[in-house]
């Protein structure tokens, strides 16, 4: 019998000190595994901003070939973007820095693009113009918001075709993507075929110009009116001259401007469930980058910075957008495009024509007002 417990209570002191010796690797093995050093993650920043950095050199080398400069220096850079990101394999160590730069250098890009914007030009060009944006943004957001649910596609990336036929482009889906809380494949998605589309809308004016029974005015209005990036207004409106091209630059900025107020109206209805329930202004979510570009445009309007130091801000912006646009595009995955389908170009190019339907309505308007 004392064997048997002498047996016991060694099986049981054997059993208690495995216990704590695996408890103690245990300890060991679940311990939280240290931060890696500052330098490590400054070096995995640096190297992914260091690659949109260089896609933004090679992009604004690429926009002073004439055939190319039509596209401009922003969708070049979202279009190398994507090759590079699917002809070759992107580090994973770098994706921390591209990301840095499709969000906050983009943003960063976009409040600095306020400087471009001089409120005084459009006031001293009328009401009408402004008049005539709002009809081309009220329309072209709510035919192709219907055509996005006809069509029966993703309501965020809708949005982001929307916005960027209706105000500015590219700049427009990049300011507004955080708001509709779009993934980042919609967001270069959109990106893309507006890209795509604005280019053909502006060779198309182009070509048309000489047939078009319209005076050069007349004709930079349709331009600035219906075409989605500032740099394809500016050269679709190059054959009507210095006449066309400030009307058409001026109609433009105009939409840009109103890129504030369609923002937080978004902002709002997006998110008007959850003030019903709180009822209070500070539940939505603030596009604070919009209030940025909104800042910067006031300083340029009353020209309290000198012209040649908002020179050099306005490079830095253009930049600093084109890394965020190749950031964008370093994400791109063909098998994105292949998921969501021919429908949203389909989208995007019936609310163009669409747009470019309403051009005669526009031109009554401003010659009545």
């Amino acid at each position: 019998m004392k064997c048997k417990t002498r047996n016991v209570i060694r099986l049981k002191y054997n059993f208690l000190t495995g216990g704590v010796k695996v408890e103690r690797q245990q300890i060991r093995h679940n311990q939280v595994k240290p931060k890696p050093p500052i330098n490590k993650n400054a070096a995995a920043l640096v190297k992914g901003i260091a690659l949109t950095f260089f896609l933004a050199i090679l992009a604004g080398q690429l926009a002073n070939i004439p055939l190319l400069s039509i596209m401009g220096m922003m969708i070049l850079a979202i279009i190398l973007g994507g090759l590079y990101g699917n002809l070759f394999s992107v580090p994973e160590s770098a994706q921390a820095g591209i990301t840095f730069s499709s969000k906050i250098l983009l943003r960063t890009g976009i409040i600095l693009l306020g400087f471009r914007l001089n409120l005084q030009q459009i006031i001293d060009a009328g009401f009408s113009i402004l008049i005539i944006d709002v009809i081309v943004i009220a329309f072209t957001m709510c035919f192709i918001l219907t055509l996005g649910k006809w069509f029966n596609i993703n309501m965020n990336l809708a949005a982001l075709l929307a916005a960027g036929t209706a105000i500015c482009g590219a700049a427009a889906i990049v300011a507004l993507a955080p708001i509709v809380k779009s993934k980042h494949e919609h967001t270069a998605i959109a990106v893309s075929c507006i890209a795509v589309l604005g280019t053909i809308g502006a060779l198309l004016f182009i070509f048309l110009y000489p047939y078009l029974p319209l005076t050069d005015k007349e004709y930079g209005i349709i331009v600035g009116a219906s075409l989605h990036e500032l740099a394809h207004v500016i050269a679709g409106a190059v054959p009507g001259g210095d006449i066309s091209s400030d009307s058409a630059v001026l109609v433009k900025l105009g939409r840009v401007l109103l890129l504030i107020p369609v923002a937080v109206l978004i902002s709002y209805f997006l998110n008007r469930k959850k003030q019903n329930h709180s009822r209070k202004l500070r539940d939505l979510p603030v596009p604070w980058f919009i209030f940025g570009f909104i800042l910067m445009s006031i300083i340029n309007t009353f020209q309290w910075i000198p012209q040649q130091i908002i020179d050099y801000l306005l490079l830095a912006s253009t930049y600093l957008l084109a890394m965020g646009m190749a950031g964008l595009g370093l994400n791109i995955k063909w098998k994105d495009f292949a998921a969501v389908g021919f429908k949203p170009i389909a989208v995007a190019v019936i609310g163009f024509v669409g747009l470019l339907a309403i051009s005669p309505i526009l031109l009554l308007i401003y010659n009545y007002l």
